[in-house]
């Protein structure tokens, strides 16, 4: 069963991957790089402030780097855990797709850093920012899933590499939301 997944995934990577245009090339390259997310941050990071203060907000960004830092480090624990190679780096594949951008990253990419990263951001922020903008969380997870996407885009990634980052990310978002709030309340900051 495990084996009909991992052929469908490619084929699913074949498929989703092969729907990529010149025309869409930079604007996917764009969404996939770390930094273009910057202003994202800053407008959540300001709305946090306005919201909580000083004090809960230091504590917010200390909260947030260990949520990225969890997300980050247990990426690469299962990426030369489960050592599968990325989509650029498997000699089946790699003939017949497109690779967007010159460099393919490391040898293994299950799972998804930047699709566990990007959701757990998207769901910590939609729980701590819900009642202040109404609609921030569809606007998040959409956010979230471009990302996400980018990274079969762009070729280094496969489907299951995505869905296993973002299932992850927004369980530690989550996590992480409620342990930021159970330590406002219990040191009563």
């Amino acid at each position: 069963m495990l084996q009909e997944l991992l052929e469908f995934d490619k084929d699913l990577f074949i498929f989703l991957n092969g729907l990529g245009t010149d025309r869409w090339d930079f604007f996917f390259q764009f969404v996939s790089h770390k930094l273009s997310a910057l202003p994202l941050y800053m407008f959540l990071l300001v709305l946090a402030y306005k919201k909580l203060g000083l004090k809960q907000t230091l504590v917010l960004l200390v909260t947030i780097t260990l949520l990225i830092t969890v997300t980050d480090q247990l990426s690469n624990f299962f990426k030369y855990g489960v050592a599968r190679l990325r989509p650029c780096h498997n000699p089946e594949i790699a003939p017949v797709m497109r690779l967007v951008k010159s460099y393919c990253g490391g040898q293994y990419g299950y799972f998804s850093a930047h699709a566990a990263n990007a959701f757990a951001v998207a769901v910590f922020f939609s729980i701590l920012l819900k009642s202040e903008i109404k609609y921030i969380g569809v606007g998040l997870l959409i956010w979230a899933a471009l990302v996400a996407y980018s990274r079969v885009y762009i070729g280094v990634h496969f489907p299951l590499d995505i869905f296993t980052g973002a299932v992850l990310g927004s369980l530690f978002g989550w996590l992480f939301i409620k342990l930021f709030i159970f330590a406002l309340r219990k040191f009563s900051l």
